[in-house]
């Protein structure tokens, strides 16, 4: 990399912040023969293991893969594949079995709506993409207003309140370490959160698909990456007086007399 690409970079993340990550594997296919279904909905694996469609409108459902997956990128495509009903789908994040009702449970909730909903007993439904903390048992009320256990977080740059079309693919990708959270919907970063968010750091445990009174969900293209990350722009502190002392020099050194 050219020396003023890197100032560019580093001026960039001091202003903004921003985060650095190294690819440190090729991503490969997912195999959701392993993944485990749990809470009030029916899974479906499709297309040699590398799909599932959830087809039950109902208590919060997941189906996650079992195991700590912190330091990876989990990415691929999903589509809600109805026009019947307008509620949640989405991911869990550091999710360990069980954890539906585990009153002891600590981990994070990323779900989208489709329409905003005021229900008599589970209270108002918002509409579009929200991050949350889930910290004991998760009942429908709770996970349908974001109140009780669910404590959100933050809501999409872009997509906060607006919901997701009916039989419209949308790719995506979901970051996980221990200090970083990112979801990327088509290609844009909507929700970027840090474990300062909590008070700390984010709880090791498993990705998971999630859905909330909603059918017809189908996830699908599921590649998984390792990644690391070092947060930005606390990395840069660290560095950054040195690199732009080197570039000072390089200056003077080209301007010399000889």
């Amino acid at each position: 990399m050219q020396i003023k690409k890197i100032s560019q970079i580093v001026a960039t993340c001091v202003i903004g912040g921003c985060a650095l990550f190294s690819s440190a594997s090729i991503a490969g296919n997912v195999d959701l023969s392993t993944w485990t279904a749990e809470g009030g909905g029916s899974w479906t694996r499709l297309s040699e293991d590398n799909a599932v469609k959830q087809t039950q409108n109902g208590n919060p459902t997941v189906y996650h893969n079992g195991q700590n997956s912190q330091g990876t990128s989990l990415s691929g495509e999903i589509t809600v594949e109805t026009t019947s009903d307008d509620d949640f789908m989405g991911f869990v994040l550091g999710y360990n079995a069980n954890d539906l009702t585990n009153s002891a449970a600590d981990y994070i909730l990323i779900d989208w709506k489709q329409g905003y909903q005021n229900d008599s007993s589970w209270g108002i439904g918002k509409e579009g993409l929200a991050i949350s903390h889930v910290t004991g048992a998760l009942n429908s009320a709770d996970a349908w207003s974001h109140s009780g256990t669910v404590t959100e977080l933050a809501r999409a740059t872009n997509l906060g309140s607006t919901g997701w079309t009916d039989n419209t693919l949308y790719t995506f990708e979901l970051l996980f370490t221990s200090s970083l959270i990112e979801v990327v919907v088509n290609g844009i970063t909507e929700l970027s959160i840090t474990g300062l968010s909590i008070n700390g750091s984010f709880n090791d445990g498993g990705f998971g698909f999630y859905n909330l009174s909603q059918g017809s969900v189908l996830y699908a293209g599921l590649q998984q990456q390792v990644v690391s990350a070092v947060p930005l722009p606390a990395a840069l502190f660290m560095f950054a007086p040195a690199l732009l002392g080197f570039m000072g020099l390089r200056r003077k050194k080209k301007g010399a007399v000889a």
